[in-house]
């Protein structure tokens, strides 16, 4: 087994020449970091705070304790493996041993006890494997890695608490449990199977000594990591947007990677033929520096600290050259090549790896036009490369996605690589996200989704709810749009055409069409053209746009403007009423701003054809 560790590329302190190549500018922002907590006590993620969730739904301040926990663990190991100073080797056994201290690894949302027995409190004797158990167990095994030979002298019986946690708590449960939903057994898995795997993998190679047990955990996790590979289709897509593709495909490729070094090339991920496809679809979907297309729970903005090194070197191993054109993009001179937001296993990654810190940035690739039929998402501007002008991302897909939200049929228009037409995105995560009250939040009802709603009727859920492609042209052709009221053909360029009929509780003769064209650099349509049952003189339907900025209604038309980004919309006419939403939870704040602005375009008519137009203006 050390022959294996020796393998995994991540250095011991006794690795001299390693630790003292590592990114200065990295090393400066952990110093700075790790000396101004250090005078503090370790954060303590309470029992009150833990029993908050089932008492009032709220589970952000357990977790943001217990991070706080572990990323102070991962500033003083990094120090402690740079310096082997015995205050720095300190300081990180004594955040081993608070985590070790600590009743769960699992977070409150996950744990299994109150739904088995009613009690508040984790079962100490019964630990639930979820996503924060492995991440605590592979920062322990990397934390070990590097400073095994320090605490040997320093802290005898330390790394041996070590092993009895992670084994206790993961590797044990991993080994012997089938009713792990996320394993594949009993259900369809989502990025929990390679997260949780990932870790899992590597805290064992890290940490047992029995060949034969880490050969066994090895073949239990590629037959459950294969029913992750086997949801993902050809063309690469991930149905919950970018933000989860750094957790969950990015995970996988990790693995897979682990698994490739462990045995020298014998298990190659790189073989797999949708890893290329996969590779590529974060940067199909970036709008602009940290701006991106997000559906469902992603955000519309980059929070920070994503862990680019990890893109960086599959788009070396595969030699694509937009890949690493993207993740380059991300590096700016003098600033840390990663953070320690990510975690000690894609930090220490990020530090060793030379060519990451010497990479210099480079312009992001920007596709002309993608479209990925998998989730029917189309992404298209006027230029390869060049994110100036208007960019149209337009989404069809299904309301049974993972970490859905009611948005089929939706678009989004930024300007400049801006969103001004937006996805409003993940809210903060509660007790009601993941129950049967989740569409009771307002950012995943699609009356606040730029889609229609005739009857004024939200979408309904499941997989069965969703768009059907009318047409999609080869880049530049014509597509010709019937108008189911009229009969009358309209060509277009459009880029998609979608039969949102299926989207909504509509009777046997209703229907909705919507087709979407980038007419240019600076102008954008969007057609909707209907047929539903008479109103009794209440509007047949309304038209709901969700914009991001300064909205203002000048004449027939409303102006969107942002900082030196505006655009103008027109819809036949038609004048909206605007709803303000005074934003108040953080996670949209962080994105938008104090407010969104809804506009409402009543239709009248119960059947009839009206054209949406946005351009960019100055």
């Amino acid at each position: 087994m050390d022959r294996l560790r020796d393998r995994t590329g991540l250095p011991s302190s006794a690795d001299r020449r390693a630790w003292e190549e590592v990114d200065s500018a990295t090393l400066d922002r952990i110093r700075h970091e790790a000396e101004t907590e250090r005078t503090n006590p370790w954060s303590d993620p309470t029992a009150s705070l833990f029993a908050r969730f089932v008492r009032d739904g709220d589970r952000t301040e357990y977790e943001r304790a217990v991070d706080a926990r572990q990323q102070r663990l991962t500033r003083a190991t990094v120090l402690a493996a740079v310096t082997r100073a015995d205050a720095w080797v300190d300081e990180a056994a004594d955040g081993v041993v608070v985590l070790c201290e600590q009743s769960t690894w699992c977070l409150p949302a996950h744990d299994e006890t109150h739904g088995r027995t009613g009690d508040l409190l984790p079962d100490v004797s019964a630990p639930t494997l979820d996503l924060g158990a492995g991440e605590i167990a592979a920062q322990l095994a990397v934390a070990d890695r590097l400073l095994g030979e320090d605490w040997d002298l320093r802290w005898p019986g330390l790394r041996a608490r070590i092993r009895n946690e992670v084994e206790t708590r993961v590797l044990a449960p991993f080994e012997s449990r089938d009713d792990l939903w996320w394993l594949g057994y009993s259900r369809e898995v989502n990025n929990w199977n390679p997260w949780i795997l990932g870790n899992v993998l590597l805290a064992a190679v890290l940490l047992l000594d029995d060949a034969d047990r880490f050969a066994r955990l090895t073949a239990r996790a590629l037959e459950s990591l294969d029913r992750y590979v086997a949801t993902l289709p050809a063309d690469g897509a991930i149905d919950e947007g970018v933000t989860y593709w750094w957790n969950g495909a990015a995970r996988m490729l990790e693995a897979l990677d682990l698994l490739s070094r462990v045995t020298l090339g014998g298990l190659d991920g790189a073989a797999l033929p949708l890893v290329a496809e996969l590779l590529r679809f974060p940067l199909r979907m970036q709008l602009g520096d940290d701006w991106y297309v997000n559906v469902g729970d992603g955000r519309a903005r980059s929070r920070g600290g994503e862990p680019w090194q990890v893109a960086f070197h599959w788009g070396r191993v595969l030699d694509d050259r937009r890949v690493v054109d993207w993740a380059r993009g991300a590096r700016r001179p003098g600033h840390p090549v990663a953070s320690a937001t990510g975690g000690l296993p894609r930090l220490v990654r990020a530090l060793v790896d030379a060519s990451w810190r010497e990479a210099v940035p480079s312009a992001p690739p920007y596709p002309r036009r993608v479209w990925l039929p998998s989730v029917q998402v189309l992404v298209c501007r006027e230029r390869e490369g060049d994110p100036s002008g208007l960019t149209l991302a337009v989404k069809g897909g299904d309301n049974g996605e993972s970490h859905n939200h009611k948005d089929v049929g939706s678009f989004l228009v930024a300007v400049g690589g801006r969103p001004l037409l937006v996805d409003v995105g993940k809210p903060t995560y509660t007790a009601q996200t993941f129950s049967a009250g989740r569409y009771g939040i307002r950012a995943m009802q699609s009356g606040w989704h730029n889609v229609p709603a005739p009857h004024g009727l939200e979408q309904g859920e499941g997989r069965d709810v969703g768009a059907r492609v009318e047409g999609v042209p080869p880049d530049g052709e014509p597509l010709v749009t019937a108008g189911v009221a009229t009969g009358v053909d309209r060509s277009a360029r459009a880029g998609v055409r979608l039969d949102l009929t299926g989207a909504y509780p509509l009777g046997e003769d209703e229907r909705w069409l919507r087709s979407f064209d980038l007419v240019s650099e600076s102008r954008i349509e969007v057609v909707d053209t209907w047929r539903l049952e008479p109103a009794g003189g209440a509007p047949a339907a309304f038209l709901h746009l969700v914009a991001a900025g300064d909205v203002r209604i000048v004449d027939d038309r409303v102006v969107v403007r942002s900082d030196d980004r505006a655009i103008s919309i027109s819809s036949g006419g038609v004048v909206p009423t605007l709803e303000e939403w005074r934003l108040d939870d953080p996670e949209l704040v962080a994105v938008w701003g104090a407010r969104l602005t809804r506009l409402r375009y009543p239709l009248q008519e119960p059947s009839g054809s009206v054209t949406t137009v946005v351009e960019a203006v100055s």
